[in-house]
């Protein structure tokens, strides 16, 4: 009787399917990991967008545009007016103009190929990051790129071999040195309104009457029948290359 049930056992198990088993393991492996990948891009898509303000600032024309922006209502005394979210909001659709070659670019090369399927992730990361490198390169001082590549003791053969972690923060510095020599040009009319209001008014023996106070409406005046918006806009729009 025994014999004859593990003659039975042994009968099953050489009958069982085991290719069966094999398929249904290795389906749930790889659905397994499916979702590990699907996790992952999830998570790597929240960190993006959390870190897009910082992508913004560091990645595009943002920086230059805000500084002259902000540094224009000293120029004219009135720090509070426009608000800052006026400034900003100003500055970001102006950032968008300028912005919009390289954002068709990566649209083009990068985002629409790899939603067709047609490139990896790594690659669509790759092809995104070459229009932004060649704006930035473009628009960063020699002399602020050889200074972080020095730091970094990198040897690029090409300006494309230059690392990002060396060529975003020569281009911030690069932008605030151009913001800065810009809003230099700006301020030389109007120091030269609030110079010659100080003479009248010692002149006149005013010597009381803030300065500022009257040479305010001047410089509003002046701003606008000079169409100094547009000036302004324009020449920020047309100093990227």
């Amino acid at each position: 009787m025994r014999k004859n049930l593990l003659k039975y056992i042994l009968t099953l198990l050489l009958t069982f399917d085991f290719s069966f088993a094999q398929e249904n393991i290795v389906s749930q492996t790889l659905s397994q990991l499916n979702n590990i990948d699907m996790a992952l891009k999830i998570l790597f898509l929240i960190t993006i967008l959390s870190l897009a303000p910082s992508i913004l600032i560091t990645l595009t024309s943002f920086v230059r545009i805000v500084i002259v922006l902000s540094l224009l209502r000293h120029a004219l005394g009135i720090p509070q007016s426009p608000p800052n979210q006026v400034i900003i909001a100003l500055a970001l659709f102006i950032t968008f103009f300028v912005m919009k070659p390289v954002f068709e670019d990566i649209n083009k090369n990068a985002i629409q190929p790899y939603l067709n399927k047609q490139i990896s992730d790594i690659q669509a990361i790759e092809e995104a990051q070459k229009p932004i490198k060649k704006f930035m390169i473009q628009n960063t001082r020699k002399e602020d790129l050889k200074l972080f590549i020095d730091l970094s003791k990198e040897k690029p053969k090409s300006p494309e071999e230059v690392s990002m972690l060396a060529l975003i923060p020569a281009f911030m510095i690069s932008e605030i040195k151009t913001a800065f020599e810009i809003v230099f040009v700006i301020f030389l009319p109007f120091l030269i309104i609030d110079l010659l209001i100080a003479s009248i008014l010692m002149s006149m023996g005013m010597m009381m009457i803030p300065p500022m106070m009257i040479s305010l409406p001047f410089k509003l005046i002046l701003f606008v029948l000079a169409d100094g918006w547009e000036l302004l806009t324009k020449a920020l729009i047309e100093s990227y290359k």
